[in-house]
């Protein structure tokens, strides 16, 4: 077990990292519960919040002191012009963020119900035109410790970016959702694979359930050729796998506000702590603290909270030896 407690911050440079997604414009409607099937239901409000998976997880980077460059493409909208800026006053940089003229800006509606469960639909819009000009992702790939990408943009073009940075010497960190399949040359490009117990057992056929089924659905996924995996289990905490076998790291007990974002806060913070050079372990219970914060405020971008924030807050009991 280990208790190491993390530092604030690390000598150098702030990592760079580039992010890779999808741009949406939450429109969150809180409920007492998802309607049934032909239920008209009374709403508490309703709220429209920067997000996309590509956007929170940028964000969730930068809040934890990455220095990020956003990839994707919004509309040439209103919705848009706030996406833009929602990640500009967060100090990312959009050079790479293209506006297209035909395609209104991606959509999610979000119910949010009142124990804190959301149900999600999303429309792409513009997320759907992205297009990588490789020369000008390998020369944005120098010196940066990942590039973090998600299946929310089009799959050539996600396939094409992770051939690039493999290429570039530049680890992937993957969060294959929503989930697809993942041809088989790719997997060896990966070097860390985060995924939900959902995601998990569709990408290797292996339930992940539990944290002892999801460390045997992580080492199914390493067989593939990643370096190392996270099986990340809501309440339960999340499941790290490498070379050195599998650990649990059980979650600090709070109560769900709404839990949109959860996963992407995780996923940024995860992702600065390894380019920081602090261990697996680490790492993963930094994205647990995070996620811990995150799901006890509503929304997906404010609720992501800042690098102190997390560092103040309670530590998650020890991990457990799978």
């Amino acid at each position: 077990m280990s208790s190491t407690h993390l530092s604030s911050s690390s000598a150098g440079e702030p990592p760079r990292i580039v992010v890779l997604g999808s741009l949406n414009m939450d429109i969150v409607l809180r409920v007492p519960h998802a309607p049934a099937a032909g239920e008209t239901l009374l709403g508490r409000s309703v709220a429209h919040i920067p997000g996309g998976k590509g956007a929170n997880q940028a964000v969730s980077c930068a809040r934890e002191g990455g220095r990020v460059a956003m990839i994707g493409c919004v509309g040439n909208d209103a919705h848009g012009r706030a996406l833009r800026e929602a990640l500009t006053q967060d100090g990312i940089d959009t050079t790479s963020l293209r506006t297209d003229g035909a395609e209104p800006t991606g959509t999610a509606l979000i119910l949010v119900e009142d124990g804190g469960q959301n149900r999600i639909v999303i429309v792409p819009g513009a997320n759907a035109q992205v297009e990588i000009d490789e020369a000008a992702l390998r020369q944005q790939l120098q010196g940066a410790a990942f590039l973090v990408t998600q299946f929310e943009t089009p799959m050539d073009q996600v396939a094409g970016a992770i051939s690039v940075a493999h290429d570039a010497g530049c680890k992937v960190l993957l969060n294959p959702s929503p989930v697809q399949p993942i041809a088989e040359p790719l997997w060896p490009c990966i070097d860390t694979l985060v995924v939900n117990e959902i995601e998990a057992h569709a990408l290797c056929g292996q339930a992940a359930d539990s944290p002892q089924e999801a460390a045997l659905a992580g080492q199914a996924l390493r067989a593939k050729g990643v370096a190392r995996v996270v099986v990340t289990l809501g309440a339960r905490g999340a499941v790290a796998i490498d070379a050195d076998g599998a650990r649990h790291h059980p979650a600090p007990k709070v109560k769900a506000v709404d839990t949109t974002a959860a996963g992407d806060t995780f996923l940024g913070a995860l992702a600065v702590a390894l380019s920081e050079g602090q261990s697996f372990d680490e790492a993963v219970r930094l994205g647990i603290r995070a996620a811990a914060l995150c799901i006890q405020q509503p929304g997906a971008q404010p609720s992501i909270p800042q690098r102190d924030a997390v560092l103040h807050s309670p530590m998650p009991p020890d991990w457990i030896a799978l």
